[in-house]
């Protein structure tokens, strides 16, 4: 391709790109910039709907299905290609025509997903408006795969609560219709456990609906994560049972070779071997301290509906504590996390040691203990007092966890001052995924 062709679709590009800044930043159209993608979008034969923030992306695809293929492989081509030499910058600049169309092809397509899920404008939003952009953002999401960083699922989240906040949830969960277009998401719980108090009738029916749903979407993720993990270890002092779904064909062949009967080909077994499957089971006892405080929004839903995965295992004896300036005794709830987050206020500040003095007594044989204490750490005035109680409770024999997040994001402010004594005692704090924290549990209860 020569130097004008390939200055032409450079220049298109940065276009399109500019364009796409401008609008995020300005919803006031710059006349320039969207007669020349006009232009552009018309020269590649492309909808004029991709321009449009307004037209969600599933819309789109419903109109043009020839884009379909274009946005799902879209993934593939988004990597950012890396400054090479001299030499490959002069073969660049040789590409074929075709290659440099579908660049500014791209260019046009990643810049509609991202206007669609940044622009998100300003005032009132309605329910449609925000199943409309969570989907935006679920293709987003699918299109930046595993490149998806945690800062940028913090941003999508900060974004979608920011949505949230600008609807009139009351107004909207009043109306049956409305509410049935919410998607539940860890933003809209958020928002309907801070209002819970302020619901009644038809609006707090169809909160907890929702609060339900999400409840039983989450569980059924975590609980996958569970089974996956590791079930146990074989207790060789069990014989094994002699049915056939024990049966170790391999090891059975092993034994029995000296046995083969090379004139008719067959192999005479006299003895069978069995695989031992009976697994070494110690009653156990997990405490999970929860702060309720505002900040722990997404670790408290997960680690409330955690606790109950774990509660129904056979042999795991589970308490649920959450505090903030009081604690409260959540046990009895811990089988229904559903009724556990009805049950919880969100905000005010933290107080461990009310929460420690709850605590604490629960634990009998230390051995068979493990401690799950999830929170940012910041406390009043009492560290000094709260982390003593957590370092004797380690010394004990307690398994001690410490928890700052385990959330979608990833991304937690925890105290510095706990993080770095936690560390010196040796039980560094989990934050991120919460696999993290399902491996920990997993790995002691084996």
């Amino acid at each position: 391709m020569n130097d004008v062709g390939q200055s032409t679709h450079e220049t298109q590009r940065q276009i399109l790109y500019w364009r796409l800044l401008a609008r995020i930043f300005d919803n006031e159209p710059q006349p320039t910039l969207e007669s020349a993608s006009v232009a552009i979008v018309d020269d590649l034969g492309l909808p004029a709907a991709l321009l449009d923030p307004g037209i969600a992306i599933d819309t789109v695809i419903q109109r043009f299905p020839e884009l379909t293929g274009d946005l799902e492989t879209l993934r593939t081509e988004i990597a950012p290609r890396e400054h090479g030499s001299a030499a490959e910058d002069s073969a660049a600049s040789d590409e074929p025509e075709s290659v440099a169309t579908d660049e500014v092809r791209n260019a046009a397509l990643i810049s509609k997903l991202l206007l669609n899920v940044f622009a998100t404008g300003s005032g009132n939003v309605s329910a449609t408006q925000l199943s409309g952009w969570q989907r935006d953002a679920g293709w987003l999401r699918g299109t930046l795969g595993a490149g998806a960083d945690s800062e940028m699922r913090a941003v999508l989240a900060g974004l979608e609560g920011d949505l949230v906040a600008r609807m009139r949830l009351r107004e909207v969960l009043a109306d049956p219709r409305l509410a049935a277009q919410l998607t539940p998401s860890m933003s809209l719980i958020e928002q309907l456990l801070r209002d819970k108090a302020n619901l009644s009738g038809v609006a707090l029916a169809n909160a907890k609906a929702l609060i339900r749903k999400f409840v039983d979407q989450v569980a059924e993720v975590l609980r996958t994560q569970v089974q996956q993990s590791s079930a146990g270890t074989i207790d060789c002092s069990v014989p094994p049972k002699r049915i056939l779904r024990n049966l170790d064909v391999d090891r059975t062949i092993w034994k029995n070779l000296t046995n083969w009967n090379p004139q008719d080909e067959r192999l005479y077994v006299d003895r069978l071997f069995y695989r031992q499957t009976a697994k070494r089971t110690v009653p156990a006892k997990m405490i999970v301290v929860v702060d309720q405080s505002g900040s722990m929004v997404d670790s408290m839903v997960n680690c409330t509906i955690l606790a109950s995965i774990f509660a129904g295992a056979p042999k795991v004896d589970v308490h649920l504590i959450a505090y903030d300036t009081r604690a409260l005794d959540l046990t009895p709830w811990v089988h229904d996390p559903f009724e556990v987050l009805l049950r919880t206020k969100l905000g005010g500040g933290n107080d461990g040691p009310v929460a420690m003095a709850m605590a604490q007594p629960k634990i009998s044989d230390p051995a068979n203990t493990v401690m799950v204490w999830i929170s940012d750490f910041y406390e009043f005035d009492r560290s000094q007092p709260l982390f003593e109680s957590m370092q004797a409770v380690y010394r004990s024999g307690v398994k001690f966890i410490p928890v700052g997040s385990v959330n979608s994001s990833g991304h937690q402010s925890v105290n510095p001052w706990f993080r770095e004594r936690f560390k010196a005692m040796g039980t560094p704090v989990i934050s991120g995924r919460i696999q993290k924290l399902v491996n920990e549990l997993k790995n002691f209860l084996d």
